[in-house]
């Protein structure tokens, strides 16, 4: 099965390479799982200098290689199709977002990183299958050594995040709101697992991994993992306002790491 996906690694990473606007490809690093693991994924993000080839173009492309179930998602450029089998998503990322980013604009930071520091890991831990110029060396080196400075902004973003999450949940569990209790206690587990990654100055992995990934950071809060264990089980008899209180007291410690 490895053979197989390093093949169809090798055919997408030669059509996309073939459009003048692409700078560099990689494969995220979730592609090194078992195929028949449910998190195994082919996801391949595609970054890109100028205006890419038009979706008809793009569609005829792929086609051409034989692909199957073609869609398209407009809003946030992206190709999903299935090849010899395997279910394969193309991201396709302008390189001007991470250069404002890494210039240290606000604008850039917040829209970069609306979804944590992920993008960052994916960045910096995907196999590159191109790299036209050499950029991708080049933006790793800038990332790695990212100043003091840019990762207090992070910090300050995403603890504001938290603390928000951390009102909603509040707001929702003495309101008894299902569905914004749901919605509140998931934004602050998302946001705090955020922080964390922050202050150990570590880009955040996929969600399918942050999971036991948080538990080797080397600073983390005293009674951390107890806390953490009690918010998400479902099965403790806790009620939603006690829930908030753990929630609370994460957030307290959190913040005692400075």
């Amino acid at each position: 099965m490895k053979v197989k996906v390093e093949k169809v690694a090798e055919r997408i990473g030669g059509i996309c390479s073939g459009w003048v606007a692409v700078e560099a490809v990689c494969l995220s690093e979730l592609s090194g799982e078992d195929i028949l693991d449910p998190y195994f994924s082919l996801s391949f993000d595609v970054f890109h200098s100028a205006p890419l080839p038009a979706l008809d173009e793009r569609r005829r492309a792929f086609e051409a290689m034989g692909v199957g179930a073609f869609e398209s998602a407009l809003v946030q450029t992206k190709d999903r199709f299935l090849l010899d089998g395997l279910p394969l998503r193309l991201e396709y990322k302008p390189l001007a977002a991470l250069e404002l980013f890494l210039d240290g604009s606000p604008a850039g930071r917040a829209s970069l990183l609306a979804a944590g520091t992920y993008p960052l890991h994916r960045l910096m831990n995907g196999r590159v299958l191109f790299d036209r110029s050499g950029w991708i060396a080049s933006v790793r080196s800038r990332c790695h050594a990212l100043p003091p400075g840019e990762w207090e902004a992070l910090r300050e973003l995403t603890l504001a995040r938290m603390e928000h999450s951390l009102a909603d949940l509040a707001a929702s569990a003495r309101r008894d709101d299902p569905y914004f209790y749901l919605e509140s206690i998931a934004g602050f587990a998302r946001q705090a697992l955020s922080l964390v990654f922050i202050i150990n100055r570590v880009y955040e992995p996929s969600h399918r991994s942050i999971e036991s990934r948080f538990k080797e950071l080397p600073l983390l809060p005293d009674d951390f993992l107890g806390r953490w264990e009690s918010l998400l089980r479902a099965d403790l008899g806790i009620s939603k306002e006690q829930r908030y209180e753990i929630a609370n007291l994460i957030a307290k410690s959190i913040l005692s790491l400075g």
